[in-house]
C-alpha cells in the first residue's frame, strides 16, 4: 500500500473534517459576499446573507453558480481579491462561448499543488521516482498542477507537455520514467506506439499512471494497464475549482477521494437542484472552501456521479466520488433515448476493439442518425467485405443491447482515426441543437 503526503489530514476522523469544513465555509461565504459583487447579488436575490450560514448544513441555502454565470462574469466579475494579489491565470479548454478564466494567488497554487502531491503519493510516488508530465502546459491546468505536485513530492520531474510522441518515448526509456501523467487517450496512444516500435510492457520502468481530463472507462483502464505494464489511477479536477487534484484514486482503484479539507461536495438532482442523499446518483456540485482569487460557491460541474463514505482499505477518510458516469450536458438524446459516449466505449472494449473511435450524430428528414466509426485492431483487420460486415452487425447488436437503439457501425482500417495528444474529441453532433453549456 502507498503512503500519504499529509497523513494527519488525509486520515482525519470525520468529526475533524467536518469542523474544518464548517470553519472554512463560514469564512469563505463572508469573503465572497464582501468581495464578489456578482455573487452578492445572487445571494441578495435569494434573501440569504452570511449570517444565515452556520455550518455546511446550511450550504443548500446558497445559490448555485453555473458555467453560464462564469461566462457572463468574464473576465473579472468573480474575482475575490485585488488583481495585484494574483500571480497566475488558467483557462478552460472549451470552445463554446467565452472561455472561463480562473485566477490564482500564490496561496491558491500552494494548496493546489499539495492536492496533486497527495494524488502522486497515493499512486505510489516518492522522491525516488521520475514523474513524466505529458499533460499540456500553458493555460491548461493539467501540466502545471501535476508538475507542481511532483516537485512537492520531490520527484525528478520531466515537464514534457503533450505531443511529439517519439520524444516522449525517448525520454521515458532513457531517463527511466516511473510515473506517467497524461490523458487516458494519450496514454493508450503511447502504449500503441511503444508496441509498434517493438517494445514490450516490461521494457519500460513505468509503475503507475495518473490519468484524467477526459472520461474513460474501466475497460480502457485495463487496456492501458496491459499495454504499459502499470497500475492506472484516475484523477479529477476542473479549472473552475483549481485543476486536477480535487479528487484522486488510491490503491483500491475504486473511486476518488475528494480533498474535503479544501472542497465541499454535494450531489443534486440536475433538474430540480434538490440535494440528494449519500449513495444516490446525481450532478456533482463543488464549493471551494479556501480559494482566495476565484472562490466559487456551489458550482455545478454537470458531471454525473455518486458519493460514498464507505471505509476504504487505504486508510483515507475523505469521501469518495465514483468515476463520472457522463455529464448532464454531454448526454446525447437520440430519438428520445439518452446515450452517453462512455456506454459506447464500454461495448467497444468489451468486444475487443481499440479505444480509437468517433461518434457522429446528425438529423436527416427530421430523424436523428447515429454513426460510430471504430478502428479495427491490426489482428482483426480484413480486406474481405463480408468479414467487415459481419463484425459491424455483431457490434451493432451489442450496441443496441447497451443503448436501446442500434447505431450504424463503420469499421475502418488501423491508424485512420486521428489520435489525440490532449483531450480526445469523440463526438461530432451536426444537429445544430441549442448549446447546453458544455465545458
Amino acid at each position: 500500500m502507498s503512503g500519504y503526503y499529509q497523513k494527519d489530514i488525509e486520515t482525519a476522523p470525520r468529526e475533524q473534517i467536518l469542523a474544518i469544513q464548517n470553519e472554512k465555509l463560514l469564512r469563505q461565504v463572508r469573503h465572497v459576499y464582501e468581495n464578489v459583487p456578482y455573487y452578492k447579488k445572487l445571494m441578495d436575490a435569494k434573501g440569504v446573507s452570511p449570517d444565515d450560514i452556520k455550518s455546511v448544513d446550511d450550504i443548500r441555502k446558497l445559490p448555485f453558480l453555473s458555467k453560464s454565470d462564469l461566462r457572463e462574469a468574464y473576465p473579472y466579475g468573480l474575482l475575490g481579491t485585488d488583481l495585484a494579489s494574483c500571480v497566475r491565470i488558467h483557462s478552460t479548454s472549451g470552445t463554446t462561448g467565452k472561455r472561463v478564466v480562473a485566477f490564482y494567488t500564490q496561496g491558491d497554487i500552494d494548496i493546489w499543488e499539495e492536492c496533486c502531491a497527495r494524488a502522486i503519493v497515493a499512486a505510489g510516488g516518492t522522491k525516488e521516482d521520475v514523474c513524466q508530465v505529458c499533460y499540456g502546459y500553458g493555460l491548461f491546468t493539467g501540466g502545471s498542477g501535476l508538475h507542481g505536485g511532483s516537485h512537492k513530492v520531490g520527484c525528478l520531474t520531466l515537464p514534457m507537455s503533450s505531443g511529439n510522441t517519439d520524444r516522449q518515448i525517448q525520454f521515458m526509456m532513457d531517463l527511466n520514467a516511473t510515473i506517467l501523467c497524461c490523458t487516458p487517450s494519450y496514454a493508450a496512444y503511447i502504449g500503441e506506439t511503444l508496441a509498434e516500435k517493438g517494445y514490450k510492457p516490461e521494457d519500460n520502468r513505468l509503475k503507475a499512471g495518473i490519468f484524467g481530463a477526459e472520461p474513460w472507462t474501466e475497460e480502457m483502464r485495463r487496456s492501458i494497464e496491459k499495454s504499459l505494464g502499470i497500475k492506472a489511477y484516475d484523477i479529477y479536477g476542473l479549472t473552475e475549482i483549481s485543476g486536477p487534484g480535487v479528487a484522486f484514486e488510491c490503491s483500491e482503484q475504486n473511486g476518488m477521494h475528494i480533498n474535503e479539507d479544501h472542497f465541499y461536495a454535494e450531489i443534486i438532482d440536475p433538474d430540480t437542484g434538490e440535494v440528494l442523499p449519500e449513495g444516490e446518483q446525481g450532478e456533482l456540485v463543488f464549493t471551494s472552501l479556501d480559494k482566495e482569487a476565484f472562490p466559487l460557491l456551489r458550482y455545478r460541474t454537470r458531471d454525473i456521479c455518486v458519493l460514498t463514505r464507505e471505509k476504504c482499505s487505504c486508510g483515507r477518510t475523505h469521501v469518495k466520488m465514483c468515476k463520472p458516469r457522463g455529464r448532464s450536458d454531454d448526454m446525447l438524446i437520440i430519438r428520445g433515448v439518452n446515450v452517453f459516449p462512455s456506454q459506447i466505449e464500454t461495448v467497444l472494449l468489451n468486444e475487443g476493439y481499440t479505444p480509437n473511435y468517433r461518434i457522429e450524430v446528425d438529423r436527416k428528414n427530421n430523424t436523428d442518425t447515429l454513426d460510430v466509426y471504430v478502428e479495427l485492431p491490426k489482428d482483426m483487420f480484413s480486406d474481405k467485405v463480408s468479414d467487415i460486415q459481419a463484425k459491424e452487425q455483431r457490434l451493432a447488436g451489442a450496441m443496441r443491447q447497451m443503448l436501446g437503439i442500434g447505431p450504424r457501425m463503420h469499421l475502418v482500417p488501423p491508424m485512420t482515426i486521428e489520435r489525440s495528444e490532449g483531450k480526445a474529441v469523440r463526438v461530432i453532433d451536426r444537429r445544430n441543437l441549442v448549446d447546453k453549456g458544455g465545458r
